[in-house]
C-alpha cells in the first residue's frame, strides 16, 4: 500500500463524511462537505507549528467543500494528484491539475472546490499576519492591506516549481525521523523560504515590486549586518532578519552583498560558518569530538553536502582537519 504524504503526522482516516468535516475543520477551517455518492475514503495527515500548517488530504470520491471567508489565514492547495475545479464568490474560477498548479483561496472570499476521486493536495495554512510581515520584510516597507493573491497558482513556471519543490521537501523532511520535525530552528528557515517563494510565484498588486531591481545600499549599512553575522553565526539567521538589522529590505541587502562582497548573505554566512567549524576541529581532542557534531552546532544538518562544501573551501575532508589535533 503506497504510503501517503506526512504519514508520521496522522489526523483521521475515515469512511464518514460528518468524522471527515470535522477533521478539516479542526486542521483548517469551517466548511460544508458534499460527496456525489456519499463514499469517501478520507486520509488527513497534518503538522502545525508557530508559522503554518502542512497537511496532506484526499478523498478518494467526487466531493465539494465549500469554505466561508477564512479572514485571518492564506490557504495554498497544490495539487499533487488528480484535479480540481474551484470558484470563489468574486466571480474567479480556477482548476488544477496534478503538479502543474495550484490555488491560494483569499482569506476575503467564499471558496467552493470540486475534488475528483483520484485528487490528492498539500495544503499549506499560513496566517495573514505572518504574510504580510514576511513581504514587508521583502519589500522594507510596511504592507498595511491583504495580499490580493490571483485565485489561480501556476506551478509550471521558476517561481511555482520553486515553491512546488519546496513543500514537497519540507513535507518529506518532516516525515523523516530525525528530520525537520526535530530541528524547529532549521525548520523555520525553510518555512521562510516557502513563504517567498509563494510571494514570488502567485500573481498580486505586489508582484511588480518584488520583480524590481533593488538599488544597493551604501557599503557602510552592511557593517552592523556582518557584525551581526559573526557574533551570530552559529545561530538560525534568515535574510529577514538580517535585512531588519540593516535597517533595508531583503532585495536591497541581496544587492548589496552582490555588489560590495560578490556574493549572497547565505553563502557569506556559510564561509564564516565554516572557518569557525574548522577552528573547532583544529582545537578539538578527535577522541571525544565528532565532525558531525561540530558541523551540526554551526548549522550545517546534511553530513554529505557538509563535507564537499569544507573540501571545496579548504581542500581536505572536515575528518581529516580534525586528525591534524592527533598529528600535532
Amino acid at each position: 500500500m503506497r504510503r501517503h504524504a506526512l504519514s508520521r503526522f496522522p489526523i483521521l482516516g475515515t469512511r464518514s463524511l460528518e468524522e471527515a468535516r470535522d477533521a478539516v475543520t479542526r486542521v483548517y477551517l469551517e466548511h460544508e462537505l458534499t460527496s456525489a455518492d456519499d463514499r469517501i475514503d478520507m486520509t488527513l495527515n497534518a503538522v502545525s507549528d508557530s508559522v503554518m500548517t502542512l497537511g496532506y488530504l484526499t478523498y478518494q470520491s467526487e466531493t465539494t467543500l465549500v469554505m466561508p471567508p477564512t479572514e485571518d489565514c492564506y490557504h495554498v492547495n497544490l495539487t499533487t494528484s488528480g484535479r480540481t475545479r474551484a470558484h470563489r464568490s468574486d466571480g474567479g474560477r480556477a482548476a488544477t491539475s496534478a503538479r502543474d498548479s495550484g490555488v491560494v483561496l483569499s482569506p476575503e472570499q467564499r471558496n467552493t472546490v470540486h475534488w475528483t476521486p483520484d485528487a490528492e493536495q498539500l495544503i499549506l495554512k499560513i496566517s495573514r499576519r505572518r504574510v504580510e510581515d514576511h513581504l514587508a520584510d521583502l519589500l522594507g516597507r510596511a504592507v498595511g492591506e491583504l495580499v490580493d493573491f490571483d485565485f489561480s497558482l501556476d506551478l509550471t513556471t521558476a517561481p511555482g516549481r520553486s515553491l512546488f519543490n519546496a513543500v514537497e521537501f519540507l513535507a518529506a523532511e518532516l516525515d523523516r525521523p530525525g528530520g525537520l520535525a526535530d530541528m524547529p530552528l532549521a525548520r523555520e528557515q525553510l518555512e521562510a523560504f516557502v513563504m517567498t517563494q509563494l510571494l514570488h510565484a502567485g500573481r498580486h498588486q505586489f508582484s511588480g515590486d518584488l520583480l524590481g531591481p533593488a538599488e544597493p545600499a551604501r557599503r557602510g549599512r552592511l557593517a552592523p549586518v556582518l557584525e551581526y553575522m559573526e557574533n551570530n553565526a552559529d545561530e538560525p539567521l534568515t535574510p529577514q532578519e538580517l535585512a531588519r538589522v540593516g535597517c533595508m529590505s531583503v532585495r536591497t541587502l541581496h544587492a548589496t552583498f552582490q555588489q560590495e562582497l560578490g556574493e549572497s548573505p547565505m553563502s557569506y554566512l556559510r564561509r564564516m560558518r565554516l572557518d569557525h567549524v574548522r577552528g573547532e576541529l583544529l582545537r578539538s581532542d578527535p577522541a571525544t569530538v565528532r565532525v558531525t557534531d561540530v558541523a551540526m552546532r554551526w548549522g550545517f544538518l546534511h553530513a554529505s553536502r557538509f563535507a564537499q562544501q569544507y573540501r571545496e573551501r579548504f581542500g581536505e575532508l572536515p575528518r581529516d582537519t580534525l586528525r591534524l589535533q592527533n598529528a600535532g
